[in-house]
């Protein structure tokens, strides 16, 4: 399921008038995001759209959900990570698991335009960052923050690093490395004052690019570092907003066991469905229509769900 969906096209026109636009998160870095806004954008609910490693806003989880959406009425954003859809001119940092910093950017930047209802969805990489937002917010989270779905995510980083580098693996982490070697060599073509390509062509896992590469030019000591402080399941237990997640037993390279803990298991602002078979972020059903594809469906119904609930303990949807 894991290819199959990633190639499978979303069988939903693209909502009319995309708006793409570069907001600013921090001084110096800006997101590219498209966006489609309903004909009265201020009373509409908004779903922030997240996609994960080496994904991009052309993702085809991305556009299908971003287009279930858009036809249930909510103003969708599809938001690239820094340097991501051909973005690495807009900061000179790298994109890392850690940047929940640019989504809870994206969350206050909405609010002051006056959007009042406000969801994020990630995938992978992205689930990982929303849930880290919305546990670093804690109870302190705005109330335009309604909720919050993670496919797919990437909870633990370091397990997620391991179970990619076992052998029946071997095609999806080379896909990744070469893919984040690429972006990096753009990188340093354009900053060549701060990157340079030192250890690069020894690198031949993810675990190995994060500790040559990104770790070191984005303040961690190492991998390990970075994988604990920038790993989700840190927070999770300070989640208060309500929250899915979405995550397969059949996962390639995303291991079942970090949705075991307590963090995740007993809190109450967290629904938590494990399926059988999904792969990653592939939930391909036997149905047709908007069912086809699965977790996108459910996400969108979540938000529904979750509209004005005037509570913060999670919604569960179907």
């Amino acid at each position: 399921m894991t290819l199959v969906a990633s190639k499978c096209p979303r069988r939903v026109a693209e909502p009319p008038g995309a708006v793409v636009e570069d907001w600013e998160t921090e001084p110096g870095t800006k997101l590219r995001v498209r966006c489609y806004w309903q004909a009265a954008p201020l009373t509409q609910p908004t779903l922030v759209l997240v996609h994960g490693l080496e994904g991009s806003m052309e993702s085809t989880y991305m556009r299908g959900t971003a287009a279930k959406a858009w036809r249930a009425g909510f103003n969708a954003v599809q938001a690239n990570q820094r340097n991501c859809g051909g973005s690495e001119h807009l900061t000179e940092t790298l994109y890392n698991s850690g940047l929940s910093c640019d989504y809870r950017a994206i969350l206050e930047k909405l609010i002051r335009d006056g959007k009042s209802e406000v969801f994020f969805c990630g995938y992978s990489m992205g689930g990982n960052l929303v849930l880290k937002m919305a546990g670093e917010l804690g109870a302190a989270a705005p109330e335009q923050l309604r909720g919050v779905v993670a496919v797919s995510p990437s909870l633990e980083l370091g397990a997620c690093a391991d179970m990619l580098h076992l052998p029946r693996n071997a095609f999806y982490e080379w896909h990744f490395v070469r893919n984040l070697k690429k972006r990096f060599r753009r990188k340093v073509e354009l900053y060549p004052q701060r990157y340079q390509f030192n250890g690069l062509d020894r690198v031949r896992s993810v675990r190995e690019f994060d500790d040559v590469i990104t770790a070191p030019y984005s303040g961690y000591r190492d991998a390990v570092d970075y994988y604990t402080r920038a790993s989700a399941l840190r927070v999770a237990a300070n989640i208060r907003v309500p929250t899915l997640i979405i995550t397969a037993e059949d996962d390639p390279f995303i291991p079942l066991e970090p949705f075991r803990d307590p963090a995740i298991t007993q809190n109450r602002h967290i629904a938590l469905v494990v399926t059988q078979h999904g792969g990653h972020c592939g939930f391909v059903s036997r149905y047709e229509g908007d069912e086809r594809f699965w977790a996108e469906a459910r996400t969108v119904e979540f938000c529904l769900a979750n509209r004005r609930s005037g509570s913060r303990e999670v919604k569960r949807s179907g």
